[in-house]
């Protein structure tokens, strides 16, 4: 019989393929001189980044995803911070149910969430903004700051802290002193992560964006339009290249917190 590691690995390759190897079209077409995305490649031309960039709205709407991208990562990241402490260093009565509670938007379909906080922002009279995206991106990202941060403080030492407050630190002191700077690659990468997932956002932003649509709403929109089509992939592909590049440096971050743990153990 053959290795099973083999066929695993073989597996592995094929999926990675499947998912990822249509998405490399992406760069591929932006430099394509035609408004069709098909082969065989006409020439090769850098005009579609041009009229990317003289595209005012799409501009517009890639800042609008930059700003509320921003805003969700520092909220979320703090807000998971807090929680992730909370679960790790104290016995909260409930603290499964709390937990399982704030973890519940990973869980539920983004098309029900979305439906039921645009239900619930129409009925308190809110007006849909990027306002409102980021209070939805928020409730989806916080979730992923508490899984990051929570792996990051089960880690290191809680003695540094007891010695901190035995020295006569504050307990807000010792988080600053102590906490602060031991999750910093937990945080680095926490905030990383959820400006991603808030940036890529689409189901939440399309119903909670109202006239002010974030970036992957625009493109849904442009589809409809060949002409559209070619200045869409180019911008695509430079947000690819972006985004693999804030994964990658996020991972580095993550594993070079865990490697400093294992030093300090």
């Amino acid at each position: 019989m053959g290795d099973p590691g083999t066929g695993l690995k073989l597996f592995a390759i094929a999926y990675l393929i499947f998912i990822y190897g249509p998405v490399l079209f992406l760069p591929l077409f932006s430099f394509n001189d035609s408004i069709f995305v098909a082969f065989p490649l006409k020439s090769f031309t850098t005009k579609w980044y041009e009229q990317a960039f003289a595209d005012e709205k799409m501009i517009g709407a890639l800042i609008s995803s930059l700003q509320v991208g921003g805003i969700v990562a520092v909220v979320s990241t703090v807000l998971g911070m807090f929680g992730a402490k909370a679960v790790t260093r104290y016995q909260i009565p409930g603290q499964g149910l709390i937990t399982a509670t704030i973890m519940l938007p990973l869980f539920i379909p983004e098309i029900i969430l979305g439906i039921s906080l645009l239900i619930l922002i129409n009925s308190v009279g809110i007006s849909l903004s990027l306002i409102t995206v980021t209070i939805g991106h928020i409730m989806l990202c916080t979730p992923f700051a508490m899984a990051v941060l929570s792996s990051r403080l089960h880690g290191f030492d809680r003695s540094l802290e007891e010695a901190s407050m035995d020295l006569g630190e504050t307990p807000w002191m010792t988080f600053w002193r102590v906490t602060f700077p031991l999750a910093a690659p937990g945080i680095v990468s926490s905030l990383l992560l959820t400006f991603i997932v808030s940036f890529d956002e689409f189901l939440l932003s399309f119903f909670l964006a109202g006239q002010e649509p974030t970036l992957p709403v625009y493109i849904w929109s442009q589809l409809r339009f060949p002409n559209k089509l070619p200045s869409v992939l180019a911008l695509g592909a430079l947000i690819l290249i972006a985004s693999c590049v804030l994964v990658v440096v996020a991972e580095w971050v993550r594993q070079l917190g865990t490697s400093e743990q294992k030093v300090g153990v």
